[in-house]
């Protein structure tokens, strides 16, 4: 049987990977300075994470949630203490866009509405809801098309009062730094309107910490940077460090009752592992406090280089602008530098989602082989 073929795929073959270290079939070595699309979050077979998996493969990798599970008990009240956010509730599922589906489905059953506010250049996901929540039309199908989404530019604040004022949404979905959509972000003063509509209008706001959160900004989640507080907060990526989890941070004032959401996988005793053993090195090795001591020197060497246009993101959730398309740059630079880097929906972005216990020396090794390409 044939793969159905909607990858576009460069020609390395990986086969073991170590640290942001990841070497191929024929034995070459490349440095990960992109994490799987920021999946990577305490770097490949971290030897704590590989032995609590272990560990916990060989006594029980899965059962449904018709049963108790303590470890995911544990894993939510130890993602309360390390985020912050002890007043919410989870609801465990595999993925990012599982995730936002949750979230969107939430807000509307809890104001029985059903259009959402989300942005220009926003990625929320695939699926039925999630998808029409995405800026782009071309993987919007006729079936998705049905649900109705108003997209607004970020930072408008006259737009945003004249849409949410209508009276006819559920909810707001917004990524403090987008991801696909090329690392914009919103103001403190956006966000925190954004925020203040929301409460007034009663409409859900979902804070979408899918690629953000767990650290990747030098916060536990990027909307921290903006002192506000959502209703419902999504993760995924590097809550597994590259095992499918995703999860929905619920407030308290969302009261839940039986059958009203599910999911099969999600919350497996394994998928709690991982998070739990990430959460684990987080903390142990102060890898929130390495994000945001990192950000500072990557913008430092950055801005040695003339040609990078514009620096963006936080943390270690970067992004370098340059006036022209950087496909072929990502190009040279795995085949001739053999480093891995991730493009965007903006062609002259060349993003930066390293593990976040990457090092200087690592950033230095980065920039020396990003200026024999430049050069």
């Amino acid at each position: 049987m044939k793969l159905f073929d909607v990858y576009p795929l460069y020609d390395v073959t990986p086969v073991s990977a170590k640290g942001i270290e990841v070497t191929d079939e024929q034995g070459q070595s490349y440095l990960d300075f992109y994490g799987g699309h920021a999946v990577i979050s305490i770097g490949h077979s971290h030897p704590h994470y590989v032995n609590r998996m272990t560990e916990q493969l060989q006594k029980m990798a899965f059962y449904s949630n018709s049963i108790k599970n303590p470890l995911q008990v544990e894993l939510g009240e130890k993602l309360g203490s390390a985020s912050d956010c002890k007043g919410y509730q989870l609801f465990m599922c595999s993925s990012g866009a599982e995730a936002n589906e949750n979230a969107l489905k939430m807000a509307s059953f809890h104001t029985g509405k059903s259009k959402v506010i989300a942005f220009k250049n926003s990625f929320h996901g695939r699926t039925s809801a999630a998808v029409v929540a995405t800026d782009n039309p071309k993987i919007v199908a006729p079936l998705n098309a049905q649900q109705e989404v108003d997209f607004l530019p970020l930072n408008d604040f006259e737009a945003f009062e004249k849409c949410i004022s209508k009276g006819a949404h559920c909810a707001v979905i917004l990524e403090a730094i987008q991801g696909v959509g090329g690392l914009d972000e919103p103001t403190t003063d956006f966000y925190q309107f954004i925020a203040k509509k929301c409460e007034e209008y009663e409409v859900v706001l979902i804070a979408d910490e899918v690629q953000s959160g767990f650290g990747r900004s030098g916060k536990f989640f990027a909307f921290q940077h903006h002192g506000i507080q959502p209703d419902i907060i999504s993760i995924a990526k590097g809550m597994g460090n590259g095992f499918p989890v995703g999860g929905v941070l619920l407030h308290q004032k969302f009261k839940p009752w039986y059958g009203q959401l599910g999911t099969t996988f999600g919350g497996n005793h394994l998928a709690c592992m991982a998070t739990l053993s990430v959460l684990e090195v987080l903390e142990k090795e102060n890898l929130l406090d390495n994000a945001a001591i990192l950000e500072t020197y990557f913008k430092e060497k950055a801005s040695e280089i003339p040609s990078i246009k514009k620096l963006k993101g936080r943390g270690l959730m970067l992004g370098l602008e340059f006036d022209f398309e950087v496909s072929d740059l990502r190009k040279k630079l795995i085949y001739n530098q053999h480093m891995f880097t991730g493009g965007s929906a903006n062609k002259n972005l060349l993003r930066f989602l390293p593990a976040l216990n990457i090092t200087k020396e690592q950033i230095d090794l980065f920039f020396e082989g990003l200026k024999r390409e430049l050069a």
